[in-house]
């Protein structure tokens, strides 16, 4: 590995910039964390329990799930260097060479493959859209252009050879001192046309996109299937909260019908062809929330650090639904799952109530055993929890327009779980510095336990339809575990395990706040980890797993960090993971965001089994100041989202990254395809040699 990196002014949790905590996520990590909640930790409780008791249960969730190892086909991790063959021959799917960690503005990929810009913002993407200039901007034109800073993206096949596809892109958030030429933006003043254009840059993009068999990479191409959806679109509400006495507003007496979706993060393509994705930091666009009197709305607002005093974008100027002092209601409308149907470009999107309120980072799917559905998610802020629902009704295989209404109605009634963490190691050897305990992993049990089922709550003191948009304080009743920022949740196509990824909590053993635990074992943890889980016999529809840590990521050099068992000297460094994605062969994808260790964020790839489990090695990397988000992995591409490309300059009046039109151009938040250069100029297999 080249030498790496170090950070220089590590001011902001991570490796972000001040701006985009300003604008991505209210600058959340400067503030106290919202779960003020006595939740007592399950992981200190079991201190409490005899180590043999732990380990019996240990043993009995083991034997009757086959155990990780059993599963897996190797012996438990040993300590790095140890126990693994020193030239390994490279994984399917992941023979490349390892892009060296840099701070070059580009994106950068190994020697062999080649890239190409598929869309970026102000791209068209409907009929009539204008071209994209800087300086001119329209709410109009923009609501028919390629939204702002791209995040999940879901490639969805319409043919067997992937040769046409519809592509799904979430855009989280706007950037206001990026999105509008320095001397036409005041931040305390903001326009309303300014606003509006804000407004239209958010929600989502549905193109059609064709992969080029001769030439690689993916082009948009015109189609009836282009769709901007953006915060002025008609959401219908379903599930058991539909029509709740707290979704309803002055302007929707019904609490059935919402303006919008923001802030969408995350997300996922279901097996019946439409999208999941999770509304997540929706509390920094409103204002007000201190003028609530009433003490138990005010305490409800507060638990998601909804905003009080003026916010940041000024939108309350110009619609009252932002200010909370006169629409109360208005924020509990947002922080839900959406459904969007590609295939259907008249389509109404869905709020799914059934899954709960909270910031969802995303939401994927597992079929269950007998044929229900499951849907993972994480909330994404420091000590909040992971969550899983699984459907009553049963999936109807196939994607006809009558499978996807089936299946997407069986989101709307089943029963709604969070996570309980146990870890099998005396607390004494959880101290914090992320030494393996003496059983070389972090590993343990675990329990979903339910939260509401219908309209039965399974909460003291809360009702049904309080739990589904009140999660957060129903999940602190029953003592779920505090994670460090639970993001992206995506099972293995593989090997049916589910992983998370778990960004960062600078706060984690801070004083007053939640101390270490086997599932989140460092203080201070600025790096993030990949936990692992196995349903017991492999059903998602089970209440009991076995889980571990399959990476404690950071500088492989310091001692705090763990590869799997994998020798640490052979890995790229990776912090702050984010989204995940899987390729055919099983292997883990990471993208990062806010790398810590001081260089630009990019695209993972590592192995779950095998003799490289835990073989970290970095695909691509993303410009200077950019996230990486979206990854898709197939046998011809790779697709990255590039978010915030330049977003740690102050305002577009100095941009540091022209990327990706170069010269001085503003940069532009968009997606890229990667692909293999083959033989006789076609393009190859990704990670094949």
């Amino acid at each position: 590995m080249p030498d790496r990196l170090l950070p220089l002014f590590p001011a902001h949790p991570g490796g972000r910039s001040p701006i985009t905590c300003e604008y991505r996520c209210g600058n959340a990590c400067a503030h106290p964390e919202p779960n003020e909640s006595g939740n007592e930790y399950f992981g200190d409780v079991v201190k409490d329990i005899s180590r043999r008791r732990v380990f019996k249960a240990g043993a009995v969730m083991a034997a009757a799930a086959g155990g990780f190892a059993a599963l897996s086909g190797t012996a438990a991790a040993a300590p790095a260097g140890h126990g693994h063959d020193p030239k390994p021959r490279p994984v399917p799917g992941t023979a490349f060479d390892a892009v060296p960690p840099n701070k070059l503005d580009q994106v950068s990929v190994p020697d062999g493959y080649a890239q190409r810009v598929v869309v970026r913002w102000g791209d068209p993407v409907v009929q009539g859209a204008p071209r994209f200039h800087f300086t001119k901007q329209t709410a109009a034109a923009q609501a028919k252009q390629f939204g702002y800073n791209n995040d999940f993206v879901g490639l969805i096949p319409q043919d067997p050879l992937g040769f046409s596809n519809l592509l799904v892109v979430n855009h989280e958030y706007t950037t206001e001192v990026h999105l509008f030429p320095a001397d036409q933006y005041d931040p305390a003043n903001p326009t309303e046309e300014q606003v509006k254009i804000a407004w239209a840059a958010h929600g989502l993009s549905v193109l059609q996109a064709r992969r080029d068999p001769v030439h690689g990479g993916l082009e948009v191409v015109p189609s009836r299937f282009g769709r901007r959806i953006t915060l002025d679109t008609v959401f219908e509400v379903r599930g058991p909260a539909a029509g709740s006495k707290y979704l309803k507003t002055s302007a929707d007496p019904t609490g059935r019908k919402v303006r919008g979706t923001q802030n969408n993060c995350s997300g996922g393509v279901t097996p019946w062809g439409t999208v999941l994705s999770g509304e997540e930091n929706f509390h920094q666009y409103f204002a007000n929330a201190d003028k609530v009197t009433d003490p138990v709305a005010a305490a409800r607002l507060k638990r998601y650090a909804v905003g009080t005093g003026a916010s940041t974008r000024k939108w309350e100027r110009f619609d009252k639904r932002w200010d909370v002092a006169q629409e109360p209601q208005e924020p509990n409308r947002f922080g839900w799952v959406v459904e969007i149907d590609p295939n259907d470009p008249n389509s109404t999107p869905v709020k799914h109530t059934a899954l709960g309120r909270f910031k969802h980072e995303a939401a994927n799917v597992k079929i269950t055993a007998d044929g229900r559905v499951a849907v993972y998610s994480g909330d994404d802020e420091r000590f909040e929890y992971i969550y899983k629902f699984v459907s009553k009704g049963k999936y109807k295989p196939g994607k006809s327009a009558h499978a996807r209404r089936h299946n997407s109605a069986l989101l709307d009634e089943g029963t709604l779980y969070v996570g309980r963490f146990t870890g099998d190691s005396p607390a004494a050897e959880i101290d914090g510095t992320g030494k393996l305990p003496s059983d070389n992993e972090f590993d343990g049990t675990g329990e979903w336990i339910p939260l509401a089922a219908g309209n039965k709550s399974f909460v003291d003191g809360f009702t049904a339809e309080e739990v589904y948009v009140f999660t957060r304080q129903a999940a602190d009743k029953v003592a779920a575990t505090k994670m460090d920022r639970p993001e992206d949740i995506e099972p293995n196509p593989v090997n049916g395990r589910i992983y998370a990824a778990l960004t960062n909590n600078s706060d984690r053993g801070a004083a007053g706040k939640a101390g270490v635990d086997e599932a989140n074992p460092r203080v201070a943890n600025k790096n993030g980890h990949i936990l692992e889980w196995e349903e017991h016999r492999g059903d998602a529809a089970s209440t009991k797993f076995s889980w571990r840590l399959l990476l404690v990521c950071g500088d492989p050099a310091t001692a705090d960090t763990y590869f799997g068992g994998f020798d640490k000297t052979k890995v790229s460094p990776i912090s702050c993971p984010d989204n995940v994605a899987f390729d055919r062969h099983g292997n883990l994808w990471i993208s990062t965001d806010g790398n810590a260790l001081g260089a630009n964020d990019g695209l993972f790839s590592v192995p779950v089994t095998g003799p490289e489990r835990g073989h970290v090695k970095q695909f691509l990397s993303v410009p200077v100041g950019a996230e990486t988000c979206g990854p898709v992995v197939t046998d011809h591409l790779v697709l990255v989202a590039v978010q915030h490309p330049g977003e740690n300059a102050a305002s577009s009046a100095t941009p540091t990254s022209h990327w990706p039109d170069g010269g001085t151009a503003q940069p532009r938040p968009s997606i890229v395809s990667v692909w293999k250069k083959g033989r006789f100029g076609l393009p190859g297999r990704i990670g094949e040699r």
